[in-house]
């Protein structure tokens, strides 16, 4: 058994690198650190990679442009038939980044998708093929709820209870961003080569995924980066939104448990959003307080500047009933505060910044 994952050294890829090693697949990686380009070279993924080829026997990697479609083509045939899932997380992740070069977003967001699925179909038309899509496809349509201003938060109530957001929202007629946009091209394709093709295909539209491999920065990673801020007594911007704004987080660990869950039971051209649910929804000021309660600090180094960032979600908190339901021996392993002690952990040791 081959699993084959794009982004293998980046948060998503590399625990699905640990996962898939331990089920006893043969692991192979494709991964050019392109998030140094993005982020610089702080945010480099190297190291992991290198940790994750000392550690694995049975993981390969491949340092390959997913833009590069005959490239990309030499590993399938490589390996052809015996892939028997691809998990595509390779993107560039970060709707600020995307605006100063859209077309490199689109060709690695886009391009670089149906590339994949086009092989996928090609070579191993069995397999599962699950795409780390994101709740960005729906734009800012999050923001035109009828939403409540707490102390810390805003929040939405729907006849007097905390509501969520589920797979019915519209993706049109919104903002999205430019890494929004080509998210959705993306996403859109991995639906039709389910239901055109007869594949095994899902998009799963993540939220604030995370952990403590998280490697964070300014425009992308909230968490992590916050944590990271924190922990070295840096300063911190808060764009917009009083500081209010929610996000829900769900550690790696749980996402590739969903991942894991779709392979043994697949369907054709699926989504589900994909979350931390309302039990780990956190805004910025209330994520303040916690890091800082846990990590027995007072630090207020941040900014609230006036402008949000274009297309931002005001408030987002994944539902995750239809997941639930499709596959219900599935269960979030992580909460909010888990996830925190053990980014703090990690930042704590790190001596980079």
């Amino acid at each position: 058994m081959i699993a084959l994952i794009t982004g293998s050294s980046g948060l998503i890829g590399s625990s699905c690198v640990d996962f898939f090693s331990k089920k006893g697949f043969k692991v192979i990686g494709i991964d050019n650190d392109m998030r140094s380009y993005f982020f610089g070279e702080h945010c480099s993924t190297l190291q992991i990679q290198k940790n994750l080829e000392q550690e694995f026997e049975n993981f390969e990697s491949f340092s390959i442009d997913i833009r590069d479609l005959s490239k990309l083509e030499n590993i399938f045939n490589k390996f052809n038939s015996d892939i028997s899932i691809i998990v595509h997380t390779a993107a560039q992740p970060s709707h600020d980044w995307a605006a100063k070069e859209p077309i490199t977003d689109f060709s690695i967001n886009a391009v670089g998708t149906i590339n994949l699925l086009e092989l996928y179909r090609k070579y191993c038309p069995k397999a599962s093929f699950i795409f780390t899509s994101t709740n960005k496809v729906y734009g800012d349509r999050p923001n035109l709820l009828n939403l409540t201003e707490l102390e810390k938060r805003f929040d939405f109530f729907e006849n007097n209870t905390p509501s969520s957001i589920d797979e019915s929202m519209s993706i049109d007629n919104c903002k999205h961003s430019v890494f929004g946009a080509s998210k959705v091209s993306a996403d859109i394709m991995v639906q039709e080569y389910g239901k055109y093709f007869d594949l095994n295909t899902v998009a799963f539209r993540g939220g604030c995924l995370t952990g403590q491999n998280h490697k964070g920065s300014e425009m992308h990673g909230f968490l992590s980066y916050l944590v990271k801020c924190i922990i070295k007594n840096k300063p911190y911007n808060i764009f917009g939104y009083k500081g209010k704004q929610v996000r829900d987080n769900i550690h790696s660990s749980d996402l590739v448990e969903m991942f894991w869950n779709f392979h043994l039971n697949p369907k054709k051209g699926e989504v589900y959003n994909a979350g931390g649910g309302r039990q780990n929804s956190i805004s910025i000021i209330e994520a303040i307080e916690k890091i800082n309660t846990i990590a027995g600090l007072k630090w207020n180094k941040y900014t609230i500047l006036e402008n949000n960032r274009i297309g931002d979600h005001k408030w987002y908190i994944t539902n995750l009933n239809k997941f639930k339901k499709d596959y219900p021996e599935w269960n979030l392993k992580y909460s909010i505060d888990e996830i925190l002690i053990k980014m703090i952990e990690s930042e704590s040791l790190n001596e980079n910044f």
